[in-house]
């Protein structure tokens, strides 16, 4: 884990995305970090960057959903600068602000700067091939725009739809240099471990195919089944499961946090996933949930989709 309290200086009151989401991990050993705004400039624009400071100074608002206070800006900076650190040391970066809903120029979805699109950037000067997997049940609505249009990444999402952000659907796959580089799979709402697993297996072997040097992850929790924001059914279980799969079939894996709004359940989430990847034990079990036939139509319907939309680009 890559900790630092400061992540509790952004301050968002009784939002969802507040301090507690962190807090509830109790005492963690803290990281030092380090303070260096020059990722930003890797995905973000300088007008951008400027108008985040500004308003966090003010304590504004950035926008409808993602609040601001005199702390943000540090905050989210640090969170970028331990996601990096993350990807190479091969860790867990348990940070917030998330990121996966910002966007170059906007912030959006609780989200300031988008954590995982920077490491990325930051890999892809390196000359490494990046695989972002997002099993967060939002889609990744900031990091799918920045790589939509480059072969260069792969990004792959799992997620609710329909759902914040609105959109994600099966054939979404890119445009220009990027098509088919792009792997959305939408999951009607009420899916459960079943469906998710079926995602997971049936597109790991197309991710594979991609032959990536390095796995970033947006790792979210609000696909489980008593999170607040979203309607789908994964166990603890199912995010055991694909730590051990990403350990298995990728040999450099890193993760930064996004979503996970139950805090009495996250902790034990979250160490699912990394006792999965560590080859540990499982922390923690639940029920399996099943999905009813309706649910598995509307998916299929959509896998079939996204299968006949990758098919010209890879073996399927």
């Amino acid at each position: 884990m890559i900790y630092n309290p400061v992540f509790g200086n952004h301050d968002t009151g009784m939002h969802p995305e507040n301090k507690k989401r962190l807090d509830c991990f109790g005492d963690l050993p803290v990281t030092k970090l380090q303070y260096d705004e020059n990722p930003l400039k890797l995905v973000h624009s300088p007008e951008y960057i400027r108008q985040v400071r500004e308003l966090s100074i003010q304590g504004r608002s950035l926008s409808a959903e993602t609040l601001a206070s005199e702390g943000s800006f540090e905050a989210a900076v640090y969170a970028v600068n331990a996601t990096i650190l993350a990807g190479e040391s091969g860790d867990f970066a348990l940070v917030r602000p998330p990121g996966h809903h910002a966007y170059s120029g906007r912030a959006n979805g609780f989200c300031i700067f988008n954590n995982i699109a920077i490491a990325t950037r930051h890999f892809l000067q390196q000359g490494k091939r990046v695989l972002i997997f997002d099993f967060d049940g939002h889609l990744g609505d900031g990091t799918n725009d920045i790589f939509y249009e480059t072969d260069e990444v792969l990004y792959w999402s799992i997620h609710q739809l329909p759902a914040f952000p609105g959109h994600g659907s099966a054939n979404e796959t890119g445009v220009g240099k990027g098509r088919g580089y792009t792997f959305n799979m939408p999951l009607p709402p009420h899916a459960g471990d079943d469906i998710f697993m079926d995602a997971f297996k049936t597109l790991l072997p197309l991710a594979k195919q991609f032959a990536p040097d390095i796995v970033a992850v947006s790792a979210g929790f609000d696909a489980h089944q008593y999170d607040l924001l979203l309607d789908l059914r994964v166990t603890a279980d199912t995010f055991y499961e694909i730590g051990v799969a990403l350990n298995s079939n990728f040999p450099n894996v890193f993760a930064t946090l996004e979503g996970g709004y139950n805090i009495e359940e996250l902790p034990r989430l979250l160490d699912n996933f990394v006792n999965g990847i560590n080859g540990k034990a499982k922390a923690y079990s639940e029920p399996r949930t099943e999905s009813d036939l309706k649910v598995w139509n509307q998916y299929e319907m959509d896998l079939n989709i996204l299968l006949s939309q990758l098919k010209p680009f890879w073996q399927i």
